[in-house]
């Protein structure tokens, strides 16, 4: 590829980024001011500058908008996961995964503005579970590989990593739906901490 091809590429890349971002920022806006329900995609797309169409080039749905860091958080935890230490068991280790993806955010405010609007949201709260399944699908291959250590014979190996994977998607949901209860009164971690620590108490394999 020529120099001045990639020269192109890099501009175009960085342009579309740097429009998502303000299209996301001008939608969030819209959605903490008047209600997610309330703002419709045609409302987005006018207060950006953009067509409909245009709209749909960067996002799938308006749902979308709010969630689509979920899908690059879940390939953050992969990532960290596979990075934590062989000596952590698997239940350890995505505890860890979770408390470092889940750390304290620079906008707390917002962040407490966003997570109740998700949870009182029907459509958000629905795509978020969805989003959260494809964390699953992240996680498991790295969760069953520490389950296996090397034995191999388990023919319930894939349901075991898969519960662990669940286990752990459920504490980050019902500590993140407690800290929206608290008014984020109560630190998100600490919450994520008793979480983790109930699972724990009966279920390290």
């Amino acid at each position: 590829m020529k120099p001045a091809e990639t020269n192109t590429e890099r501009l175009w890349t960085r342009s579309r980024r740097a429009a998502y971002a303000e299209i996301t920022d001008i939608a969030m806006g819209l959605f903490l001011s008047r209600g997610f329900e309330a703002t419709t995609i045609d409302d987005i797309a006018r207060a950006s500058g953009i067509s409909r169409r245009s709209f749909f080039r960067y996002f799938g749905t308006k749902e979308d908008i709010v969630l689509d860091d979920l899908v690059r958080e879940g390939e953050e935890a992969r990532h960290a996961l596979e990075e934590r230490p062989d000596s952590e068991p698997p239940w350890t280790a995505l505890r860890n995964v979770v408390l470092s993806v889940s750390g304290p955010p620079e906008d707390g405010d917002r962040m407490l503005k966003v997570s109740k609007m998700m949870y009182e949201t029907p459509s958000l709260r629905s795509r978020c579970i969805e989003k959260h399944l494809r964390w699953q699908d992240q996680l498991v291959p790295e969760v069953r590989r520490r389950l296996a250590d090397g034995r191999t014979g388990d023919q319930w190996l894939d349901v075991r990593a898969r519960s662990l994977v669940a286990c752990a998607i459920a504490c980050l949901d019902a500590a993140g739906e407690a800290w929206v209860r608290a008014d984020g009164g109560v630190p998100l971690a600490e919450l994520l901490e008793s979480a983790f620590a109930a699972v724990g108490d009966t279920r390290e394999p």
